[in-house]
């Protein structure tokens, strides 16, 4: 049988993948869109992303441990589910609709889900809650780029 922290590495794994169905007239749109002068970090956000990931499925793991196939960790276990495929459905559907605000309105649905995992799950485990500092860090930055993105280019707003 597979241990846990393979299969939730799996998962996190392929739910990431997904990310990659992007036409490239798609990324051309983004592309041409005016940026802020300080967004000199954007080469770095996928290793950034691929980190916070990683921290977020050894969170998962953690929580899965504590107590493995009890009602209350399967409800968290679709909770990190849930903030990772809104994590990643960012990029898809933001460029996809050619709408920075779609990709805003995942960025906030993400940064709110997270809170309340992190929430839900520090009575269990306060290295699990640590996990998810990267993402709780990072969400509003990407958020904020996104609305900093809008107001640069309204048209695509």
């Amino acid at each position: 049988m597979l241990s846990s922290s393979v299969i939730i590495g799996v998962i996190t794994f392929l739910i990431a993948f997904g990310s990659f169905f992007i036409t490239p007239r798609d990324v051309k749109w983004f592309s041409h869109l005016s940026r802020p002068q300080w967004l000199v970090f954007e080469p770095l956000i996928p290793f950034i992303w691929t980190a916070i990931f990683i921290c977020g499925a050894i969170s998962a793991n953690i929580v899965w441990q504590h107590n493995p196939g009890s009602l209350v960790t399967w409800f968290l276990m679709g909770l990190y589910l849930f903030v990772e495929v809104i994590t990643i459905a960012y990029i898809p559907l933001m460029l996809r609709l050619r709408s920075l605000k779609v990709g805003e309105t995942l960025g906030l649905v993400g940064l709110i889900s997270a809170i309340v995992l992190a929430l839900v799950v520090l009575p269990i485990s306060l290295l699990a809650t640590v996990l998810l500092v990267p993402y709780l860090v990072w969400s509003p930055i990407g958020t904020l780029t996104t609305d900093e993105l809008k107001q640069l280019n309204p048209e695509d707003a």
